[in-house]
């Protein structure tokens, strides 16, 4: 297992010092999901909330929520972050919105942190938007995708296949 940076010899939180890594272009992409009533979508679909355009509202959450990560959690460094992209996926089957945020700079450290925070405050925002007409949305599965640069390089979630059902038949 690794050891853990962000604490000292002595057991105390510390930033990590990162005075002579190298900058080098990174990139994060992480994404959620939040369950909806079938109505509720219907709704952020045909901008018919009061509060006005949910998903516009979330995107403009998510891109700031990016962008102050280092304010919200203690120990992040400040990023001058490049590019931030947010993207919205309808799946009516599923009455889900599946967010997906992606992050790039270049940097002396990785900006996971913010491609996650954006995603949470992006499905954060659509619940705050919508609460008044579906307190059963369920936000779940925030994760990391994929994630470049820095001397630990490419990471990639691997999706594991589901199990094929097997169908026994009676001879």
């Amino acid at each position: 297992m690794k050891k853990l940076t962000h604490i000292n010899q002595k057991g105390d939180a510390q930033l990590v010092d990162i005075t002579d890594k190298a900058i080098t272009h990174r990139k994060a992409i992480a994404e959620g999901t939040i369950q909806l009533n079938k109505e509720t979508l219907k709704l952020i679909q045909a901008n018919l909330i009061k509060k006005g355009d949910v998903l516009n509202t979330a995107k403009i959450a998510g891109i700031q929520a990016a962008k102050k990560t280092w304010e919200l959690i203690p120990l992040c460094h400040s990023i001058n972050l490049t590019k931030i992209d947010i993207n919205f996926n309808i799946d009516k089957k599923n009455n889900t919105i599946v967010c997906q945020s992606s992050c790039e700079c270049f940097a002396q450290t990785g900006l996971e942190m913010e491609a996650l925070s954006a995603v949470n405050i992006a499905l954060l925002t659509i619940y705050d938007m919508v609460k008044a007409v579906d307190r059963t949305m369920v936000i779940s599965n925030i994760h990391l995708v994929e994630k470049s640069g820095g001397r630990s390089g490419l990471y990639k979630r691997e999706v594991k296949a589901k199990p094929k059902k097997v169908i026994k038949t009676k001879k």
